[in-house]
């Protein structure tokens, strides 16, 4: 989209380091340039993170799957794609690299704008780490897709604990992906009933810059956000 220009263009898909997925000192870790497909058929995690197999299965079409990575998503920040909402409800954390080293940045500090992240010159993603959530968690993806693109006109990611607490992130709506504090407050540590997931769903997406575009209006896309986290909240219950 001519966003960048660069002058030169180095692929890294052939640095066997930065792909696969493993288990590491409690953590989930998922190398850059793990495809979307790999993800989504990985047992460790369908077992440990199925909302990551579910928005991995939903991205573009078969040839995407087989070749876009997550690495690669995040790093360009589409305020439209999948996974920002499913990694900041996961509350992971983003590990890069560049000649200065390594160093992790939290999801809820990466996505700073339009097509804009924490990244800075130099650095490149090199892994995905999630916390191992812990039996009995539950977790739900779903997305309203833009029919011609498959990019998300909202999703929403949602992780609830067996203690109870509930995080909540959206996608689609705005400049970038976030986690909606509000909607979380309302449901985390209450059970799952009609009367707390009307409470979320009404505190939800409050105080937002609510995108507008020949795709949806604003009163459309709030609407939407609505009803996908009352989907999702209705899929951890």
């Amino acid at each position: 989209m001519r966003l960048s220009h660069p002058s030169k263009l180095v692929d890294i898909t052939g640095i066997a380091t930065l792909r696969g997925i493993k288990e590491e000192d409690g953590e989930i870790v998922i190398g850059a340039t793990t495809t979307h497909a790999d993800i989504a058929g990985d047992k460790l995690i369908k077992t440990k993170l199925p909302f990551f197999a579910e928005c991995a299965s939903v991205i573009g079409d078969v040839q995407v799957r087989n070749y876009g990575t997550i690495g690669g998503s995040l790093a360009n920040a589409d305020p439209a794609s999948d996974w920002p909402a499913v990694v900041l409800a996961a509350d992971a954390a983003i590990e890069v690299q560049g000649s200065k080293g390594k160093r992790r940045i939290k999801s809820t500090d990466f996505f700073t704008g339009l097509f804009s992240t924490a990244l800075q010159d130099g650095e490149i993603i090199t892994a995905i780490r999630i916390q191992d959530p812990g039996n009995g968690t539950k977790t739900s993806y779903q997305n309203f897709e833009q029919p011609a693109s498959g990019f998300a006109l909202v999703g929403c990611a949602v992780m609830r604990f067996a203690d109870g607490k509930t995080t909540i992130a959206f996608t689609g709506i705005s400049d970038n992906a976030f986690r909606d504090s509000n909607a979380e407050s309302a449901i985390s540590g209450k059970a799952i009933n009609e009367d707390s997931i009307a409470a979320a769903v009404n505190a939800a997406v409050q105080n937002v810059n609510i995108v507008e575009d020949h795709y949806a209006s604003e009163e459309y896309r709030t609407h939407l956000a609505k009803v996908y986290l009352k989907k999702a909240l209705q899929a951890v219950s």
